[in-house]
């Protein structure tokens, strides 16, 4: 197999940098804290192999994405901004989402969207979901009253993107 292609696109007002292979259906790996893309590099090599155009952006204001300075504009809209940027940078009419953590958040808040936003299907690996969860028993709240007995991050997962998930 080829190597990993990297490179800057301008999506959302600022360079993005992706790592990128394969050729076919797009799917966009989007990594959790503090990770980058290149926590996505073997899923990028098993989605290339199994015929899909697997592409793992660092998100912004980490690795070589650009890192603006104000805080605002860290915002959940922004940040969904920038995956519906890197989408249309990569002349994308539609895309499989896969997060993890913090990318996790982005593809959960992103896929539900009505037509025509251009997720045609997600998946959120080693985050719980908070919908229909006791404040009481979110991760946030079960991670401050154990911090004594559990080490960050608890809810860190072995990731292994298997081609059949993207359906």
């Amino acid at each position: 197999m080829s190597k990993i292609a990297h490179r800057r696109i301008r999506a959302n007002g600022i360079d993005v940098h992706i790592a990128e292979m394969g050729r076919g259906p797009l799917v966009v790996l989007l990594h959790g804290f503090p990770d980058l893309g290149y926590a996505w590099r073997h899923q990028l090599e098993a989605l290339a192999d199994a015929g899909y155009h697997a592409v793992a952006p660092d998100l912004r204001g980490y690795g070589e994405t650009d890192a603006p300075a104000a805080v605002e504009d860290y915002s959940m809209f922004k940040m969904i901004g920038d995956v519906v940027g890197t989408l249309d940078a990569l002349d994308a009419r539609t895309a499989v989402l896969v997060g993890h953590d913090w990318g996790a958040r982005i593809v959960s808040i992103f896929t539900p969207a009505p037509s025509p936003e251009p997720a045609s299907g997600g998946r959120s690996i080693g985050t719980a979901t908070w919908t229909g969860m006791p404040r009481s028993s979110r991760p946030t709240s079960v991670c401050r009253s154990c911090r004594r007995r559990c080490s960050w991050p608890a809810n860190r997962t072995a990731l292994f993107v298997s081609p059949r998930w993207i359906r």
